[in-house]
């Protein structure tokens, strides 16, 4: 007898209480309509909350063996938390799914069909978005940029959430990225890949855990984890500066010469020019900074995430 399919949809939670419950019922719905050809499991993967995200879980896993919690042992973070959750995965497919059902649950058949057609890696993208004009037009000028200065070519408007087939979390097993981009980092693996496209709701219960601080931390980390044209415009640009100057000084010498007692300098054009080379340094030494910032976190080779507990994993 041939062995069922495992398909492994992960969850990663923090302060989702209001969530938890719809989340793992529209799943377990949509689920059994595979149910004649696929077995499924579901890991929440809660970062330490704070309010009764693992007490509402943990009532649900005592009644269904297929709902799988791991509990951080504290908050690592939106970028480690979710990644430790796909590699602890090991289904013929990972699924990918955020807790606050704006990737709804039921895309989960699209994902399959795509993924029964031989697509490695299938991703969701937010062809219409129910939020704010203002985040769509910060968040298409974002990608286009990302794009542009990107080694790799990126999917535009990917929410981080999709199917993953086995032969790619294999390799993320491999890798030593303690803190990785992951929708960059699959782009970058080559494996086939598809998009499907849908209507991003607004969240309904609960607060956005996405702050600026956080949606800036991801803008650097796929900046400097995928491209080295900062690094080159900071070459090509300090050259450019330093000729432009260096020009800039010899005419202000010719025309003394000239003109000894006529021409004064004055200090206007001395200070201008010295607060932009500084400020130019200043941001030059941001940049460069990120990527040390980078180096250090990979050579230090921490833990993606300290557990504190495992509910319904078993002897697996």
């Amino acid at each position: 007898m041939e062995r069922r399919k495992l398909i492994s949809i992960v969850t990663p939670c923090f302060n989702e209480a209001l969530n938890v419950e719809e989340l793992y019922a529209r799943i377990r719905a949509t689920m059994q309509t595979l149910s004649d050809k696929y077995d499924y499991e579901h890991i929440i993967v809660d970062n330490a909350s704070t309010d009764r995200t693992v007490e509402i879980a943990k009532q649900l896993a005592s009644t269904d063996r297929r709902l799988k919690i791991i509990v951080n042992a504290r908050n690592f973070g939106p970028v480690r938390s979710p990644y430790y959750g796909i590699v602890e995965a090991f289904g013929d497919a990972v699924i990918l799914l955020a807790a606050d059902l704006q990737d709804p649950p039921e895309l989960i058949v699209e994902y399959v069909k795509k993924w029964e057609e031989g697509f490695d890696v299938v991703m969701p993208t937010k062809a219409q978005s129910e939020e704010s004009m203002l985040m769509q037009r910060i968040r298409k000028t974002y990608y286009r940029m990302l794009n542009s200065i990107s080694e790799v070519p990126l999917e535009e408007h990917a929410t981080g959430a999709g199917l993953y087939d086995k032969r790619v979390i294999d390799t993320l097993r491999k890798l030593s990225d303690p803190y990785p981009y992951f929708r960059g980092l699959v782009c970058d693996l080559g494996f086939s890949r598809c998009t499907v496209n849908f209507l991003q709701p607004v969240r309904k219960r609960g607060v956005s855990k996405a702050n600026f601080y956080g949606m800036f931390d991801q803008a650097l980390l796929a900046m400097t984890k995928h491209s080295k044209l900062p690094l080159r415009l900071m070459t090509f640009l300090g050259l450019g500066l330093g000729l432009l100057s260096l020009f800039a000084s010899f005419v202000f010498f010719v025309l003394k010469l000239l003109f000894w007692n006529s021409f004064n300098m004055g200090i206007a054009p001395l200070l201008v020019g010295l607060f932009f080379l500084a400020s130019m340094q200043f941001f030059f030494l941001g940049i460069l900074g990120e990527y040390i910032g980078m180096i250090l976190t990979q050579v230090r080779n921490m833990p993606l995430v300290i557990e504190k507990e495992r509910i319904n994993f078993g002897e697996d």
